[in-house]
């Protein structure tokens, strides 16, 4: 697990603390960390990094340093893998399962399934989801092998290169089959969990939720989501906005007898693979308890 980067011409004024930073988009807290450790390297050199390289000199970044995941619990489970690299691990995350462990989910969250299949193939590395999902929502979600790995996805979500779809089921039939919801959210007063539309409210957060409708049946249908933001609840607080919640969603809407969860599902991502800068497509099917709604 090694960044190499070849010295170009118009490279040779520059450190190799401002090439690794500039170049490689390093930051500045994993690089002193890398210095703190040795692991910078210069034409196969341990080298000091303040000091200037040549044309065609070779900066190796050593990134497969043993991190200590000890605070997780392995726990074998079931695992579902989408897509895995040196880099990353894709996995498919069941309804009902949450992505990190806490006093009520402590052995049986996906991270300790995540750290089983870690020590399984001897990566020594920390649990490092890049996105998240709510516990009743199932479908994608990215883990870094690395920190460098974790930085370089994160800053893509911020600038909107990684891209989320969903797919959901609401209640009703929408009058407006294509369109966008613009509603700011904040945490509603005096709930540590739910989230709400407040105009007014000064902590409000612009969210803004592209949708399509897919397919229509009696009572429901099915929606495709595209997010613009990724804030806490934002699809299921804005269906319910325009009072279309999602099927079964107890907290933003009613419970069904069709399915026990909201009917969420993460089930496209879209990014560009860090290492190298090729477009990178996820996708995943949707579960049993949805599929079987639309048939």
């Amino acid at each position: 697990m090694e960044l190499k980067y070849n010295i170009q011409k118009n490279d040779i004024n520059e450190t190799i603390n401002s090439i690794l930073t500039s170049k490689l988009k390093i930051s500045t807290r994993l690089l002193n960390k890398l210095i703190r450790q040795k692991n910078i390297y210069l034409n196969g050199k341990l080298c000091d990094t303040r000091n200037k390289a040549l044309e065609n000199d070779i900066i190796t970044v050593n990134l497969d340093y043993e991190e200590n995941n000890s605070n997780i619990v392995p726990t074998k489970m079931d695992l579902k893998i989408i897509y895995e690299d040196e880099w990353m691990l894709v996995v498919d995350k069941p309804a009902k399962i949450p992505i990190h462990p806490s006093r009520m989910h402590f052995t049986d969250s996906l991270s300790n399934r995540i750290k089983f299949y870690f020590d399984s193939i001897g990566l020594a590395k920390k649990i490092r989801p890049v996105n998240r999902l709510d516990i009743d929502t199932s479908g994608i979600v990215i883990f870094a092998k690395c920190e460098y790995i974790q930085e370089c996805l994160i800053k893509q979500m911020i600038s909107k290169t990684l891209k989320k779809e969903y797919l959901c089921l609401v209640t009703g039939i929408l009058e407006n089959k294509k369109g966008t919801i613009a509603f700011p959210i904040c945490r509603k007063p005096g709930s540590i969990i739910e989230r709400c539309v407040d105009i007014k409210n000064l902590n409000s957060k612009p969210c803004i939720t592209n949708y399509e409708v897919i397919s229509e049946f009696k009572n429901y249908s099915l929606v495709k989501c595209y997010l613009q933001t990724g804030r806490t609840h934002q699809i299921r607080v804005h269906m319910r906005e325009i009072f279309h919640p999602l099927l079964g969603d107890t907290l933003y809407g009613t419970k069904s007898n069709l399915i026990d969860r909201q009917a969420l599902h993460s089930y496209k991502i879209e990014c560009v693979h860090p290492i190298n800068n090729k477009p990178l497509i996820l996708e995943s099917s949707l579960p049993s308890d949805m599929e079987c709604l639309i048939k």
